[in-house]
């Protein structure tokens, strides 16, 4: 051994050994708050890119319900050889809310619920400010967009509000009169979120429409789905 020359045992002293401790534990903690700071920017970029989407999925949901009901209703008036009765906001609707309901007519007096839906709690059945609001540009010219819900149109004594399907699958007001009309859904301040929904009573068809910005110069209109 070369004298004043130190052979190490190969353990570090206390204090180095504390150092490198310390040095690994503060970049760990660094690199997990900046994963943490990645991940937290990186969902609510997705977040925000989604956020419409989701918001036209409800409308998109409240539009398919309501159509599906309204065929259904037809439907089962035809199948059953029996009159159904398809009323928008019935009496007895909770405020807030947007509500459908079916009932059966046995020999002429109208029965318990055959369904009774809920449109989700943001959306209503409501005509917006800025929908095409004369005659030739409204869903199958039915109206002029005065009314949310405007059934028995251009006959008078019947309810506005509602729709008797019978067998032959036809769709008539309370005084059997033929019932042509429109129900109109959006969600409250957002103009292109509107859908249409038409009902001739000839037939008992009903047809889906939906409302598109202009593509330049000129006014919204409204496309069938």
């Amino acid at each position: 051994m070369t004298p004043g020359h130190k052979v190490s045992d190969g353990t570090a002293s206390p204090e180095k050994g504390h150092m490198l401790r310390s040095k690994t534990r503060g970049f760990t903690l660094i690199e997990m708050m900046v994963t943490m700071a990645v991940f937290l920017i990186a969902t609510a970029i997705t977040f925000i890119s989604l956020a419409p989407a989701l918001r036209d999925a409800r409308v998109n949901a409240a539009y398919n319900t309501t159509l599906m009901l309204m065929r259904q209703a037809r439907q089962l008036a035809v199948d059953n050889r029996k009159t159904y009765l398809l009323t928008f906001n019935p009496v007895g609707t909770p405020v807030g809310t947007n509500q459908i309901r079916i009932q059966r007519l046995d020999a002429g007096v109208v029965g318990p619920n055959v369904a009774l839906v809920a449109l989700p709690s943001e959306i209503q059945f409501l005509n917006l400010p800025g929908i095409p609001n004369t005659n030739n540009r409204t869903p199958d010219n039915f109206g002029v967009g005065a009314r949310a819900i405007d059934f028995d149109m251009g006959v008078n004594g019947g309810v506005i509000n509602q729709i008797y399907f019978f067998p032959d699958g036809s769709a008539r007001d309370i005084n059997n009169n033929t019932n042509n009309g429109i129900v109109y859904l959006a969600r409250p301040a957002e103009l292109y979120s509107s859908r249409a929904i038409t009902l001739f009573g000839a037939a008992g068809r009903v047809r889906g429409w939906r409302l598109y910005p202009p593509a330049g110069v000129g006014t919204a209109h409204w496309s069938q789905q």
